[in-house]
């Protein structure tokens, strides 16, 4: 396996991951109002910046696997290219 299409399944499956694990722990902190639930106000300030730094992380990851996905596929393009030239007698 070509390791930059090791590496974009990787960061993508990780981004996605990490969305899904904040949204769902965002989730079952809600009451039945809709109100986040926090035991103090320091533990709300501190778990929403962490919350907000880990989706900018999975943004990142998610925009990187993106990104790894095209270029293994331009690779493959451009190699595939490269046979055809070979293969071709003069």
């Amino acid at each position: 396996m070509n390791p930059t299409l090791f590496l974009s399944i990787l960061a993508l499956l990780s981004g996605f991951g990490l969305r899904y694990w904040i949204n769902r722990r965002k989730f079952y902190r809600r009451s039945p109002l809709g109100a986040e639930g926090f035991s103090s106000y320091e533990k709300s300030v501190f778990i929403s910046f962490l919350e907000r730094m880990g989706k900018w992380i999975a943004y990142a990851l998610i925009i990187f696997g993106l990104l790894s996905a095209w270029v293994y596929s331009r690779e493959k393009k451009d190699k595939e290219k490269q046979e055809l030239k070979t293969e071709k007698p003069i």
